[in-house]
């Protein structure tokens, strides 16, 4: 997928699911749940139970959502992620060899950076847009906005303190699409197996944004 193209869907659906999942069962079901909700873009940590194998079933069972996944920490993680189908990497952190690896690839890498330097950075190294976490502990969506000036031509997607409630502000503030993770899914859901609450939060947050 080419990064135009990835921006482009980031443009329409303008949220992310993060999905962490302690057993791939239970992840897959986070998945089937948000994506029932309406949700597009989906992303399965590469720390979940075999995420490889979920991913392929994802996209399998999923063909109009877009499947990626994140928490990436090295090339290695970062080339089974692409045999395993991902559509799209996320990075904690920014590292020139892993953006170089995804852009060779042709699969939009997206790493995690917080200071104007590091987002600077990996965005001049090849990276589609840039991750900015964790958003909440530099002051949320008024940081977002305080980067427009001098940044405003790089595509920013802030996770990490990002809820159904306070999503629009991040992208009133100029974020091309926020990520979504436990705000999304609510431990109590899970464990209870609520999946359709989840898909309902899902809907909830779709409706927000508009």
């Amino acid at each position: 997928m080419s990064d135009q193209v990835w921006l482009s869907q980031l443009q329409q659906h303008r949220a992310i699911a993060v999905i962490r999942g302690t057993k791939m069962e239970i992840g897959e079901q986070m998945a089937l749940a948000v994506a029932s909700g309406g949700m597009q873009l989906i992303e399965i940590t590469w720390n979940s139970d075999r995420p490889g194998e979920l991913i392929s079933q994802l996209r399998a069972k999923l063909p109009t959502c877009i499947i990626g996944t994140g928490t990436l920490f090295n090339v290695q993680q970062l080339q089974d992620a692409i045999a395993a189908g991902a559509q799209f990497l996320f990075t904690p952190h920014v590292d020139g060899e892993m953006i170089q690896a995804a852009v060779a690839k042709n699969v939009p890498i997206i790493p995690g950076a917080l200071t104007p330097t590091e987002i600077i950075t990996a965005y001049n190294q090849g990276a589609s847009c840039v991750k900015v976490f964790p958003v909440q502990a530099m002051g949320g969506s008024s940081y977002i906005q305080s980067l427009q000036g001098p940044m405003g031509h790089i595509p920013l997607i802030p996770t990490g303190g990002v809820t159904p409630d306070n999503a629009k502000q991040f992208l009133q503030a100029g974020a091309i699409a926020v990520g979504l993770s436990g705000q999304l899914f609510p431990q109590k859901s899970v464990t209870e197996r609520n999946w359709d609450a989840i898909a309902k939060q899902a809907r909830n947050l779709i409706k927000k944004l508009d």
